[in-house]
Order: C-alpha cells, then sequence, then structure tokens
C-alpha cells in the first residue's frame, strides 16, 4: 500500500483534495439538508403558539364575565343590606381608584375590593370617606370571613326551613287531551 504524501506542496493538494472528495461530517449534513423541516418546525411552533393564545384569551374573556358576575352579586347584596353597606376608598388604593364595599351580616363586618369599573353598579350604596382608626377587613380574602358567610347561609336557610309552612304535593292538572 503506497504512503500518501503529507509535506510539501504537493501532499497539501492530496489533503484538500481528500477533504473535498469525502463525504461530509454529520453537523453540516444536518445543517445543509433539513432547511425545509425547519420551516416545517417553525410553522409548527407558530400554530401552537396561535393555538395557546386562543386558549389564553379564552380563559381570559371567561374570567371577566366571572369578575362582571362577582360585581352584580356584591351590589345585589348591598341592596339587601341597606342600613349597612358603604362605598370606602381602600386604605391601600393609590392611584388606582380601588374602594371597599363594606356591610354588616351575621353581626360582622365584611368587605371585599372594588375596582374602579365597577363602581357605577354601587350608586345605591352610600359613600363614606374613610375615618381616621382602621376598620377590619380591606377586602382582603380572608378565610374567616369566608368562614363567616358559609356558617351565616346556613343559618338563614335553616331559618327559612324552619319557619315555612310544608307545601302541600299536588298531583299535576289533568289536561282535557292527556287521558
Amino acid at each position: 500500500m503506497p504512503s500518501r504524501p503529507t509535506s510539501g506542496p504537493v501532499g497539501r493538494t492530496a489533503a484538500a483534495l481528500l477533504r473535498r472528495l469525502r463525504p461530509r461530517g454529520a453537523q453540516e449534513q444536518q445543517a445543509a439538508v433539513p432547511r425545509p423541516r425547519l420551516a416545517l418546525d417553525l410553522d409548527d411552533c407558530r400554530q401552537e403558539r396561535e393555538r395557546w393564545q386562543r386558549h389564553a384569551d379564552s380563559y381570559e374573556r371567561e374570567l371577566s364575565l366571572v369578575a362582571r358576575e362577582r360585581a352584580h352579586l356584591l351590589a345585589w347584596l348591598a341592596a339587601l343590606h341597606p342600613a349597612s353597606a358603604v362605598i370606602t376608598p381602600a386604605p391601600d388604593g393609590g392611584t388606582d381608584g380601588t374602594h371597599l364595599l363594606r356591610l354588616v351580616a351575621g353581626e360582622r363586618q365584611l368587605s371585599w375590593r372594588l375596582p374602579p369599573a365597577d363602581l357605577p353598579l354601587f350608586a345605591h350604596v352610600p359613600y363614606v370617606e374613610p375615618t381616621g382608626t382602621p376598620s377590619p377587613g380591606d377586602g382582603r380574602r380572608s378565610p374567616d370571613q369566608a368562614a363567616h358567610i358559609r356558617r351565616h347561609t346556613r343559618l338563614l336557610a335553616l331559618e327559612g326551613s324552619l319557619f315555612t309552612a310544608p307545601v302541600e304535593r299536588r298531583p299535576p292538572p289533568v289536561r282535557p287531551g292527556d287521558r
């Protein structure tokens, strides 16, 4: 087997020719061949991003609907408690205009934070300037407040069932064509 020339101009020329004729390395092949595959992967990623964006938009719409329904229910609750319901500026409201709905139910003061967009729903509730003494409850979620609401709801439901007359069961009316 003849040896390869490795030195001199002939050896350098032979080495350059061998490098040109040798198959490309694995990295060079991957970089050169998959241009269409990269484009397909990019399209797949964009479609996946758009799908997740649609999900996020859907969840945001649902959250907006739930927040609006919460505001309507709080306005209704304030209308049911006109003697104790008041609106006050939030102690840490700052410049965003957050207010608190405060009312007494079951001999306990309850409070909820109201964003400025919901305030028109509470036009029937008196506005009170904050006093110098901090009131209990700043509208943040409190396990005690939630537990009190559950207890008070059970008490009202029990009271309603104790003091209402049972309803007689009557057979459904017979219509002329139902024989």
